[in-house]
């Protein structure tokens, strides 16, 4: 069977240069339980057409997921602002990297536009790095929130930001702009930091989750792992004790997946069995909301998931809390 993950890897490897200088790495074979087929479909088209004409980037395409055919079918979509060069380069992720252009001021109202054409309930927003900027971007993280609540005020709006290291204030300048959820990955465990993220730090990136409860307690937090890079069940454990003492809401865990040889290498496939036990140990931490399975991804069933949050919270708590982001 032709797979889109399959299909796509060549190309990518063309359009990521930056990426030739690093040594191969082996490519296992996928297990049956990670194939997905190449999009396909009317609906598909559509969604395409409408952030092509836009000249929107998405993180579907530039990061190469695999749920792209189910999710653009739906006229589901996650926005990548502020280009498609990363200033990072992480060795898990396929958005290319190099020194980005300048921002584009009518990207927010395009965004904007876009989310009202497709009838979107919820969308995610996220973005490349941009340490090049004196804010990391996050005057163009509230541009983009306030253009969707202008041109669509009943999408829910999720944002998967940078760590914005290195830039006081700016994570407090998005977490101001009251988006829904305020999500940022910590992607792997601290151990395997050097080699995966290595432009990031781990408990940098857990204090911001931290930051967001403490300056907006009703604001929903999300932040995701990959498994299948070397970490040991424990190593996953001990992330996610740390993710419930910052307050994060929802936790994600999926697959890793190696876009070309020259990313990370896999090291294997983690079961649907063990994503399962994963899954239950995380509710039993208290987390929220949970997603654990091969093709879990931030933002796939964003919206679904989010509805889910947000029943959670009103059942715990009927009465709405004044003040930050309350459903």
């Amino acid at each position: 069977m032709v797979t889109l993950l399959d299909t796509r890897r060549d190309a990518q490897a063309l359009r990521h240069p930056e990426k030739r200088n690093r040594p191969e790495t082996p490519v296992i074979r996928k297990p049956d339980w990670i194939r997905v087929r190449a999009p396909s479909g009317e609906a598909y088209a559509e969604t395409r057409a409408i952030v092509k004409d836009r000249g929107l980037v998405t993180v579907c395409e530039e990061a190469g997921c695999p749920n792209i055919g189910e999710c653009w079918s739906k006229k589901h979509a996650t926005m990548m602002i502020m280009g498609d060069t990363c200033t990072r380069a992480c060795s898990f992720c396929n958005v290319k990297t190099g020194k980005p252009d300048g921002l584009d001021p009518d990207e927010p109202a395009k965004v904007g536009e876009a989310v009202a054409l497709m009838g979107l309930s919820h969308v995610v927003i996220t973005s490349v790095d941009r340490d090049d900027l004196d804010d990391g971007g996050a005057a163009h993280f509230v541009a983009t929130i306030q253009a969707i609540r202008a041109a669509a005020p009943a999408t829910t709006i999720e944002i998967l930001t940078p760590d914005f290291l290195r830039k006081p204030g700016a994570a407090e300048q998005v977490i101001d702009a009251g988006p829904d959820v305020f999500n940022h990955n910590l992607e792997t465990v601290p151990r395997l930091y050097l080699t995966i993220r290595p432009g990031a730090r781990y408990y940098h990136s857990l204090r911001l989750l931290e930051r967001v409860k403490e300056r907006a307690p009703h604001q929903f937090t999300k932040s995701g792992l990959m498994v299948g890079l070397g970490e040991s069940k424990e190593e996953v454990m001990q992330v996610m004790d740390d993710m419930r003492s910052a307050g994060v809401d929802f936790l994600t865990i999926g697959q890793y997946l190696q876009p070309t040889r020259r990313h990370a290498a896999v090291d294997r496939f983690v079961t649907p069995d063990e994503f399962k036990a994963l899954e239950t140990i995380a509710w039993s931490k208290g987390f929220a909301m949970v997603s654990a399975s091969p093709l879990t991804r931030s933002s796939h069933h964003a919206g679904e998931d989010f509805e889910r949050l947000r029943a959670a919270r009103a059942a715990s708590s009927p009465v709405a809390v004044p003040g930050g982001n309350a459903p």
